[in-house]
């Protein structure tokens, strides 16, 4: 039965990012990286304005406040001035003029208590001066004494001045020492919003690259089974919705190779079975026309039932070569891995071929240091003894054959090398199809079926490496090339 062309549709994981695309959640996550960085800039560009706008606050009180202080000092100094010669010459606009500085000076006071003067300096200053009113007001025989009184007053009203100056200057120092504390709190509270912002953008970014990486884990294991042809397990593949798809094109694909491999199978087996019952009778027929039961052959009958019966043979071993080669195929895809020291099984495959290499009169070498890998033993194995084998066949007698082991970036390299005649070069491009026969064949050997190679290269293709004609100037050999990741 056809398969059916439509891919098979899987339900995919629910959530938020149900639907969305591999782009989609890559713009999504680049839009909440930049957001978290975003909010963190403009939350240090809000601290750092508002640092400026309590500098600068701070530095026009702290203007505000020398001047109110140099202000006062003049103030005392005119006061001081005018209550004198109010209380010498007992002049009215004098003592207007003495009571007009007096609310003046008293704004200035309350000024400089309100940015931080200490309230007994204040209350000390407004005592001195109610004492010089108080001194103004006295009877005028008492002019003199007051005059001194007075004096004394704003004597003590001056020192005061210097006490309430070095105030001001104490109040501006620690108003520019608590700045400075909050501009390094500031600083410190943004470096850490900023190293966790950093941090927790770089621990999403890495999330969410992890999250977005494993469905192409899971297309890369998937591909490579398809390839090895390990067709068993079901592929379903989570995460954005392109990758879904691509999943669902993949296990579609997955079943049709399933059902051609089942066809051609089906397909081997019925022709097999309807080539082999045939064969069977022409054998039977030919036979009995050897043994004579229909009667004495002459010399060209007998010669013709030799070539019938030679022919047979001949299609019979083709048969049976067809059905191993279709038994290696679905073979090398049933891999069973564990690690394998490598120069071990090739010691072991020279020694399984003893008795042939020494009928010829061969030395075989195995060379190079050893090294392990997880592959399948026997299928490996098997690959390696057909390429022992055919260097057998076709080296001279008293040839030298050389199994080398050796590491390649990335690969491991096992070369088969004889001091036979080579590929001839125009059959190099077809030396792994299957039933394919060189024209370079020994003369004292039985020809070959034609499969032996394109089993070595199913079976090392079906391990992810594979099987090379190397031409290094002066013969031609093979080489098999397996993955190896140090």
């Amino acid at each position: 039965m056809a398969a059916d062309s439509t891919p098979i549709t899987r339900p995919g994981p629910e959530g938020a990012l149900h639907g969305l695309s591999f782009q989609q959640l890559l713009l999504l996550a680049f839009l909440l990286i930049a957001g978290l960085l975003g909010v963190s800039s403009l939350r240090a560009l809000h601290t750092l304005e508002q640092l400026m706008v309590q500098s600068r606050l701070g530095a026009t009180e702290a203007t505000a406040l020398n001047a109110a202080a140099q202000a006062l000092n003049q103030r005392g100094q005119a006061l001081e001035r005018a209550a004198r010669q109010s209380l010498v010459l007992r002049d009215a606009p004098l003592r207007r003029s003495f009571n007009d500085m007096t609310g003046e000076a008293q704004v200035l006071l309350d000024k400089l208590q309100h940015g931080g003067l200490p309230q007994e300096q204040a209350a000390q200053w407004r005592e001195r001066l109610d004492t010089v009113k108080a001194l103004l007001d006295a009877p005028p025989e008492r002019a003199l004494e007051n005059e001194r009184r007075v004096a004394e007053e704003f004597v003590a009203l001056q020192a005061l001045h210097t006490a309430v100056y070095q105030s001001v200057q104490d109040i501006n120092t620690q108003r520019n020492a608590l700045l400075q504390e909050r501009v390094e709190d500031s600083r410190r509270n943004v470096t850490h919003q900023v190293v966790g912002v950093i941090v927790l953008a770089l621990a999403l970014a890495l999330a969410l690259g992890i999250w977005l990486a494993r469905p192409f884990k899971r297309l890369e294991s998937a591909i490579r089974k398809l390839g090895e042809n390990q067709l068993d397990q079901a592929i379903l593949i989570s995460g954005p919705d392109d990758m879904r798809r691509v999943g669902q094109q993949l296990e579609w694909l997955r079943l049709r190779l399933l059902e051609l491999d089942a066809d051609k199978a089906r397909f081997l087996r019925h022709v097999s079975h309807e080539l082999k019952t045939p064969l069977a009778a022409l054998r039977e027929g030919v036979a009995l026309l050897q043994d004579g039961v229909t009667g004495e052959l002459t010399p060209g009958q007998r010669e013709v039932t030799q070539i019938l019966h030679h022919n047979t043979l001949v299609l019979q071993g083709e048969i049976e070569a067809l059905l191993r080669f279709n038994a290696a195929a679905f073979e090398a895809r049933q891999l069973q891995r564990q690690d394998t020291a490598l120069l071990a099984l090739l010691e072991a495959q020279v020694e399984s071929q003893r008795l042939q290499w020494q009928a010829r009169g061969l030395r075989v070498l195995v060379e190079g240091q050893d090294v392990s890998l997880p592959v399948d033993a026997d299928k490996i194995g098997s690959a390696i003894s057909n390429l022992l084998s055919n260097a057998i066949r076709f080296s001279p007698k008293g040839g030298t054959v050389r199994l080398i082991l050796s590491r390649t970036p990335g690969h491991i390299s096992i070369d088969v090398t004889d001091q036979g005649p080579g590929v001839a070069g125009a059959d190099r491009d077809r030396i792994f199809e299957p039933f394919y026969r060189g024209v370079r064949q020994p003369e004292d050997a039985v020809r070959g079926t034609g499969i032996g190679l394109s089993i070595v290269n199913e079976y090392v293709v079906a391990h992810g490496g594979r099987l090379q004609l190397i031409d290094d100037g002066i013969h031609t050999f093979f080489r098999i090339e397996l993955p190896h990741v140090v």
